[in-house]
C-alpha cells in the first residue's frame, strides 16, 4: 500500500482553498496507474512525490490534472512543500519539477516558492472570442493595461481584466467558444482562462478550464504567478499583490505574490491544511 495525503491549499482552514492530494512516496506506483488515480481523486491536481535525481535536491515531484501530466502549478508546489515538511524535511527545499529545480520554504504554517523561469508570451487570442468564452459582452473587459494575452510561466493561460466584481461574478465557461480557441491556439492548455478584477494591489480571480475536465479552479498559483509577472512588465515595476479566488464556488482562497525586476522573479506565498490521508491498495 501507497499512502496519501489531503491538503487544502492556498486557505488556512478546512474545506476552504485548492484541494490536492500528495503521495510522498510514489515510486512504487506503476506509472500506468498515475493518470487514472489523478482521474479518480477528480481534484485539479495531484502531486506523487519521488526520490531526487540530484542528492542535493529535496525530492522530485510529478503533477497530474484529471486528465494530463503537467510541468509546473502552484498550489501542488505550495502544498507538497508543506506536506514535506510536516513529513519532517527541513526548509528551505528544491523540488524537481517538470520545469527543472524549483527553491520553496516553509516558515510555520505557510510555504513559498520562487518561480524564475520566463514569461512566455505565447499568442493575443481575439477579444470577441474570449469574451465568448466567458460569456459576457466585450464591453465588460478591459484593455487598458493588457488586451487578453495567453502567456506561460512553466503552464499557459489566457489571461484577462474585466471592468468590475459584478462582471468576474456573471462569468460562466462557454465550452463550444472554448473548444473553437483550443483549436486556434492548441498551445493553450484547451485554452484556460484567468479571469480577474484588479483594484490596486488587490485582486479577485477565477479560473476556467472545462475541457481538462476543471470546470473552475478554487486557487491557481502558477496563473496568478504569471500575472503578476505581466504586470511587472506592463506596469514596469515590482507588484505585491494579493490574489482571493473561490469565493465564488464556496471555497475562498487567498494567495500572495511579489515580483523582482531584472531579473524578473515571481514569489508565490500560501498556506495549507492537511484534511484526510488514506491509502492506495491497488
Amino acid at each position: 500500500m501507497t499512502q496519501y495525503v489531503v491538503y487544502d491549499v492556498f486557505t488556512d482552514v478546512p474545506f476552504g482553498g485548492n484541494q490536492l492530494a500528495v503521495f510522498l512516496d510514489a515510486k512504487d506506483i506503476p506509472e500506468d496507474k498515475l493518470q487514472s488515480i489523478a482521474a479518480e481523486f477528480n481534484f485539479s491536481e495531484v502531486a506523487f512525490v519521488y526520490p531526487p535525481r540530484n542528492p542535493a535536491h529535496t525530492a522530485r515531484v510529478r503533477i497530474f490534472t484529471p486528465n494530463n501530466e503537467i510541468d509546473f502549478a502552484g498550489h501542488p508546489t505550495i502544498g507538497t512543500l508543506i506536506a514535506l515538511s510536516d513529513l519532517g524535511c527541513k526548509s528551505p527545499m528544491v523540488l524537481e519539477l517538470g520545469i527543472g529545480p524549483l527553491r520553496g520554504e516553509v516558515t510555520g504554517a505557510e510555504a513559498s516558492f520562487i518561480a524564475r523561469q520566463n514569461l512566455n508570451i505565447l499568442s493575443y487570442p481575439n477579444l470577441a472570442l474570449v469574451a465568448e468564452a466567458l460569456s459576457l459582452p466585450q464591453s465588460e473587459v478591459k484593455t487598458e493595461t493588457h488586451v487578453p494575452t495567453l502567456a506561460s510561466m512553466g503552464l499557459p493561460f489566457i489571461l484577462v481584466e474585466l471592468n468590475s466584481r459584478a462582471s468576474l461574478s456573471a462569468c460562466a465557461p462557454n465550452v463550444a467558444a472554448m473548444r473553437k480557441g483550443t483549436a486556434l491556439h492548441p498551445e493553450s492548455h484547451d485554452f484556460a482562462v484567468f479571469v480577474y478584477f484588479r483594484d490596486g494591489n488587490k485582486i479577485e480571480s477565477r479560473m476556467f478550464a472545462p475541457l481538462d475536465d476543471i470546470p473552475e479552479d478554487p486557487a491557481t498559483g502558477s496563473a496568478s504567478a504569471t500575472l503578476a509577472a505581466l504586470l511587472t512588465e506592463r506596469l514596469n515595476a515590482p507588484q505585491s499583490l494579493s490574489f482571493t479566488q473561490g469565493v465564488d464556488m464556496g471555497r475562498p482562497s487567498f494567495i500572495q505574490a511579489a515580483t523582482t525586476q531584472n531579473p524578473l522573479t515571481v514569489t508565490i506565498k500560501g498556506q495549507a491544511v492537511r484534511t484526510m490521508s488514506g491509502d492506495f491498495i491497488i
